[in-house]
């Protein structure tokens, strides 16, 4: 297994990643497929870098993957309805491949809400400003804060149990 700092490594790469899919997302109302690709395939590095020692990796890759399919079964359903954009689905189930099935609940969770927000205000300001065309919401935005706010959840607890460890030596 590789030094614990590579795992902070690839979070700080995800994060970044994140940050610039919810960028275009605002920007242009497009989630770039390369983006996702890569969110995707760097997938397999996290899990290596942050592999119990007590747990198989086959193990870690069966699960992931595995949330990974439901996820993309649902939310094709949900595009297949118009109910959600093609890249928001496949930045969803690249994010499946990173967190783990509990902290991706309450990336969902956390999605739903901000979304939610999101959409209240857009459409309160399409009201305003009077638009008659359909309200597009970079879902985007919603989708990369969850999934920042679950990384910053899972990161942050051991940065500091890290920094004490290193303080009491």
């Amino acid at each position: 297994m590789p030094d614990f700092e590579f795992r902070y490594l690839l979070l700080g790469a995800l994060a970044i990643a994140l940050l610039f899919a919810a960028f275009t997302d605002i920007r242009r109302r497009q989630i770039d497929n390369w983006l996702n690709a890569a969110i995707a395939a760097s997938a397999p590095l996290y899990w290596w870098a942050s592999l119990p020692s007590d747990q198989s990796l086959w193990s870690v890759v069966a699960l992931q993957v595995g949330v990974a399919a439901v996820t993309l079964i649902i939310l094709a359903v949900l595009f297949a309805l118009r109910a959600m954009g093609g890249g928001d689905v496949k930045l969803l189930t690249a994010l499946a491949l990173w967190i783990d099935p509990t902290n991706f609940v309450t990336l969902l969770i956390w999605m739903a809400l901000l979304g939610g927000v999101l959409t209240l205000v857009l459409g309160a300001w399409h009201v305003a400003r009077r638009r008659k065309e359909r309200l597009a919401v970079p879902y985007g935005v919603a989708i990369s804060s969850a999934g920042l706010w679950v990384l910053a959840s899972q990161l942050l607890p051991a940065v500091h149990s890290t920094a004490l460890a290193g303080g009491a030596g």
